[in-house]
């Protein structure tokens, strides 16, 4: 990335613009960058990313720009193809990237989702303070990770087929009440109470299906990660009580999602809608951003099979839950895994049917968070004061935050702010920067219990591989997407 374009700042009303290779980008707000519609002229839409100079030199090191710019082609698409942050190269869509098309015949675009769907984080909070665990921190890790299976294809204790397996496709956790998995309370603290509506396991195919029975309550690979935190900092008193949390206190975060039902959802969709591309006539400059309109067969059928691997994917994180809650209650006694309470879990990697002022939108949202902002009657009634709880993983030895929407994402973003640090560097490159051995002694050495079986997969998530989470979420907060509530820092971590 070059210096400021010269030319550009000396034009009347011009403001401070960059020079990319995905062409100029101009500042026209709080850390908000466009490269205007006229780029390219089959851009529909500008393509806006918020950040600060530091990260758009990182941002411009791989082709996010540039896909960023082909989701500013998509049919219906509205106001701008929005970035957060954390971006970076995806699957057709960049990782971070937000876009909204207009119903009834906008595009739908798996790519827009991704293949994890409802990739997502749950937040445990313990009523204990990491001062009172002491040096029962490794055993409990230890506990988890013995419940807990992680790897690519690994199976848990949990097999449901049939019948079973269509609730929870339907309902989500609900469906897992019955067998004393999860609690109401959860459900009430979970985003959609944990069930996208018109979701239908009809629409997912035996295939998917199959991947999917036996990972309800597993970590699966790559970032996914369950982490024990101590609360480091509380920011905001005021929103921290709101969600329970005090300086010290434990909590557990948990990231995961639909496994191998999800990515096999996507698979089977991105295949139909290519497809279908000629029939609609559709062009686009990625043929991973394969679409179909909203109103289409094609379109209704992936949005009812996506939202039946959402909510597989927020029963596997309900699963995950009372794991941990065993844990728990193995190391610290029933009692405590009794009052470990749900604060809230967000879904990353959806598209959801909603209303923005007077216009009914599909939001997609891949790696970004939903950020309603106090007073959204999508807020669980607990949190409606002050804002839906975020939160955006750091790495591991980092710090993660908690933070709370605000008003400025619902002007700016489709009420969605960021999902984590993102990567600034590919897993083959972190490996070639270090070993999983040396992590794991790294990361020992401050303090931090690790638990995971490939040193490998350690070594690809290395904290150096990602953004500086710091500067990711100042930039959302300076923006007016998200304010910090709480900081929180590993004291273990579970990986696959």
């Amino acid at each position: 990335m070059s210096e400021p374009d010269a030319a550009a700042a000396d034009r009347p009303g011009a403001s401070e613009s960059l020079r990319t290779a995905s062409g100029v980008l101009r500042l026209v707000g709080e850390e908000l960058w466009e490269i205007p519609a006229g780029a390219r002229a089959d851009m529909r839409v500008p393509a806006r990313v918020f950040a600060d100079r530091d990260l758009l030199e990182q941002i411009a090191g791989d082709r996010s720009l540039e896909q960023l710019q082909n989701v500013a082609t998509l049919p219906g698409i509205v106001d701008a193809a929005l970035a957060m942050p954390d971006i970076h190269q995806g699957y057709g869509f960049p990782v971070g990237g937000v876009a909204a098309t207009e119903t009834p015949d906008g595009m739908i675009s798996p790519g827009g989702v991704g293949y994890d769907i409802n990739c997502g984080v749950r937040l445990l909070a313990l009523p204990l303070s990491a001062r009172e665990l002491g040096v029962r921190a490794e055993a409990l890790v230890e506990a988890i990770a013995h419940r807990v299976p992680v790897g690519a294809g690994h199976g848990g204790a949990l097999r449901l087929a049939g019948a079973a397996l269509d609730r929870v496709l339907a309902q989500g956790p609900q469906a897992l009440l019955e067998r004393s998995i999860g609690t109401p309370a959860d459900i009430e603290h979970t985003e959609s109470n944990g069930c996208l509506a018109g979701a239908e396991a009809g629409a997912v195919s035996q295939r998917a299906r199959d991947r999917g029975a036996d990972q309800l309550g597993t970590l699966g690979s790559g970032n996914h990660f369950l982490e024990l935190q101590r609360v480091r900092a509380i920011v905001d008193p005021v929103a921290g009580e709101a969600f329970a949390l005090r300086e010290d206190q434990l909590t557990v975060l948990i990231h995961s999602g639909s496994r191998g039902l999800g990515h096999q959802v996507c698979t089977d969709y991105v295949r139909r809608m290519d497809a279908a591309l000629s029939r609609y006539g559709i062009a686009l400059p990625d043929r991973q951003l394969a679409c179909a309109p909203l109103s289409s067969p094609e379109g209704q059928r992936y949005l009812a099979a996506m939202a039946a691997a959402a909510n597989f994917a927020w029963a596997n994180r309900a699963v995950l839950a009372h794991r941990v809650r065993e844990a728990v209650a193995a190391v610290l006694g029933k009692d405590v895994a009794g009052r470990t309470l749900q604060v809230y879990d967000v879904a990353h990697n959806v598209a959801k049917l909603e209303i923005h002022g007077a216009r009914s939108l599909c939001v997609h949202r891949k790696g970004a968070t939903r950020a309603f902002p106090a007073g959204s009657p999508e807020i669980p009634a607990a949190y409606r004061a002050v804002g839906q709880p975020v939160f955006i993983p750091g790495s591991m030895g980092t710090s993660s935050f908690v933070l709370a929407g605000r008003p400025g994402a619902m002007t700016l973003s489709f009420g969605t702010t960021c999902h984590g640090a993102g990567r600034r560097m590919s897993r083959t490159g972190a490996r070639r920067q270090i070993g999983g051995a040396e992590l794991r002694r790294q990361l020992e050495g401050e303090g931090i219990v690790v638990r995971c079986p490939s040193d490998r997969g350690l070594a690809e998530e290395a904290p150096f591989a990602y953004k500086d989470v710091e500067r990711v979420v100042a930039v959302v907060e300076r923006a007016g997407l998200a304010s910090r509530v709480a900081q929180l820092e590993p004291l273990g971590v579970v990986k696959g």
